[in-house]
């Protein structure tokens, strides 16, 4: 016949161990795991009331204080540091459960309740533990995520917003408005160049370093010469001498040389 095969208990040093050594120590206490931690007396307090689903306005003070005083006996037992409020809470739940064996007089038409206090101080523990709890859920840096830094050895060159067609369209309305504001009934014929006005927003362009898009514009010239200097200005723009930028989206619209385009156009 086959012999049955027999599982090992444990494997130690990845040898497989069949029986309990007969000279195997265990000691006492080696076994007793402590489930429950409380931060307190009233955190103890509160798990054995919500353990008994109890309500905590109307506390069974016989049970509770025997419940209490059989936790803190076995704390002192296991030769456990015991915290004097603990000891303290004690006392005070002897008293109140002494106090509710007399005869309770009435304050203002009703009956005083020894547990008023208690109860006000356990209501009040709970809040304070729900809170910190909700808190503690909360994401946290270093627990639920990492934060990321990261080094520039230079500082980023800032980079003013393009302007686009709707934007010179809008500035070119505006000049429009104001020029027919200052508009005379007065018919003249003069000759304007496109090329004399190119050198001359260059010649302007040459002593600022950049200049607002409305100063290049004189709107009690007439209409003409708004047309003339806006032509001028877009051929520059076309012939990459000039660039149009802003400080800020919708902000006013400037006007600059070229970096390498200083001569101005004959």
């Amino acid at each position: 016949m086959s012999e049955i095969a027999v599982a090992p208990i444990a494997k130690v040093y990845g040898q497989p161990v069949l029986e309990v050594p007969q000279d195997l120590y265990i000691p006492p206490d080696a076994l007793e795991v402590f489930l429950e931690q409380f931060e307190g007396p009233l955190d103890l307090l509160l798990y054995l009331i919500r353990k008994e689903n109890t309500d905590v306005l109307d506390i069974p003070m016989s049970k509770l204080t025997g419940q209490y005083l059989e936790y803190v006996e076995m704390m002192r037992t296991r030769s456990l540091e015991l915290a004097a409020e603990y000891l303290l809470m004690a006392a005070m739940l002897i008293e109140i459960k002494s106090r509710m064996l007399l005869p309770r007089p009435a304050i203002e038409g009703l009956e005083a309740d020894p547990r008023a206090e208690l109860v006000r101080r356990l209501l009040e523990y709970e809040r304070m533990k729900l809170a910190a709890q909700r808190l503690n859920e909360l994401p946290q840096a270093g627990r639920d995520f990492s934060l990321v830094h990261v080094l520039f050895d230079e500082t980023a060159a800032g980079r003013l917003p393009d302007v686009n067609a709707a934007d010179l369209r809008m500035a070119w309305l505006a000049l429009l408005t104001r020029a027919a504001v200052n508009r005379h009934h007065r018919i003249t014929r003069e000759q304007l160049s496109v090329r004399e006005h190119m050198s001359r927003i260059l010649r302007r362009l040459q002593e600022a370093r950049y200049i607002e898009f409305k100063e290049l514009f004189k709107p009690e010239h007439g209409i003409a010469v708004l047309v003339v200097t806006f032509l001028a200005l877009l051929e520059l723009a076309r012939e990459s001498l000039v660039e149009l930028t802003q400080q800020a989206a919708y902000g006013s619209l400037y006007v600059k040389l070229k970096t390498g385009h200083l001569a101005a156009v004959e």
